[in-house]
């Protein structure tokens, strides 16, 4: 397939939509990227960015890769307290002589990094995506404020309440894991040390996790579990985003305190979803990627390196397929059984982690 004959429009400028938006470019693929809001959302709070991710950005783009190993702390012990305080166990990260390390990183510096590495003129804002047709010569994506892209190619990159999904798997269903998270980043430079992963335990499951970002900040994290009402099931955050003072209060002192410190409006609150695996990931010319594909629960850190992985698979099949329909096939025969294990996987640690396990669907609108 000739790469400069070759129109990609890319729907969602996070960070697997913006690093693919780049990817293709430098190959040589005209690339137009749409993001709905007026900014690329560069908010959000840490991330373990495991290894594998980095590599997929390493392969891509060695720079970039470079630059987000400077940009975080490389992950160096993991350890696990009970709500005393007491320390069960504590593991020392190891990594091979060329292995990259695991980083934990602001999402912020991620995408930052990625997004200065893509040209200003493909980056197209204010542009929510309303439907898409297509034909056996193209396809067209439709936009709110009734403009519209022609092209070879439109993917999916729009997250787990994605809109272009419909285009694929139509009606599907977003799934409740059970559990409510607070997150957010303070300054601190004693509680949690040069490249400490913190976890305090509740019975078998996480009540809350606090890790270096570097540069003296520390990411933290506070989960309960709970039912939802019906009218925040499907939505992203609860009607009431305060932390509950009698869930805090189990934790110690030392811990606390660093949750205290944060100002509220620089808290995130977010129920977890995951989505069952999609019995394909592309119809026609319309393909997903990352979360609009494959989202998952956080509890083994695949989410953002999926789609890292993504990206390189799909570049891949577009340079060496010959016709739109056979890249799409090749892509989906490559990456659905990866997915789909992590996707399950994922699960099952989230329920034997001592989320609740009362799944509910609600369709994602």
């Amino acid at each position: 397939m000739h790469a400069s004959s070759c129109r990609v429009g890319i729907i969602g400028a996070g960070t697997s939509g913006v690093y693919l938006a780049s990817t293709l470019a430098r190959q040589g693929y005209q690339v137009d990227l749409f993001e709905r809001a007026a900014q690329p959302r560069t908010d959000g709070c840490g991330i373990l960015l495991i290894s594998s991710g980095l590599e997929a950005l390493q392969k891509g783009n060695p720079r970039l890769c470079d630059q987000l190993l400077k940009a975080g702390s490389p992950a160096k012990k993991f350890e696990f307290r009970n709500l005393r305080g007491g320390v069960a166990n504590s593991e020392q990260a190891t990594y091979g002589p060329n292995e990259i390390p695991a980083m934990l990183i602001h999402r912020r510096a991620i995408l930052e990094t990625l997004l200065d590495d893509l040209s200003p003129q493909l980056l197209h804002l204010n542009a929510e995506f309303a439907s898409v047709t297509q034909t056996e010569q193209g396809v067209t994506a439709h936009f709110k404020n009734g403009q519209s892209w022609e092209g070879d190619v439109l993917v999916g990159c729009d997250g787990i309440f994605s809109k272009v999904r419909d285009a694929v798997v139509p009606n599907i269903e977003v799934s409740y894991l059970g559990d409510l998270v607070w997150r957010g980043v303070v300054k601190d430079e004693t509680f949690c040390p040069d490249g400490d992963f913190i976890v305090y335990m509740r019975g078998r499951g996480i009540y809350s996790n606090f890790f270096d970002l570097g540069q003296g900040q520390t990411h933290w994290g506070f989960f309960i579990e709970r039912e939802q009402s019906e009218s925040e099931r499907g939505t992203h955050r609860p009607e009431d985003t305060a932390i509950p003072p009698q869930e805090l209060e189990k934790l110690p002192h030392d811990a606390r305190a660093v949750i205290e410190s944060t100002p509220p409006q620089d808290i995130v609150t977010n129920f977890s979803y995951d989505i069952d695996p999609l019995p394909q990931l592309h119809q026609g010319r319309v393909v997903l990627i990352g979360d609009a594909a494959h989202a998952k629960s956080p509890s083994r850190a695949r989410g953002m390196t999926a789609g890292f992985e993504d990206v390189l698979a799909l570049a891949h099949h577009l340079n060496q397929g010959t016709t739109i329909e056979q890249t799409l096939a090749q892509f989906q025969a490559e990456r659905m059984p990866i997915v789909h294990e992590y996707q399950l996987s994922s699960r099952e640690v989230s329920r034997k982690t001592g989320r609740t396990g009362k799944k509910t669907q609600v369709k994602a609108s």
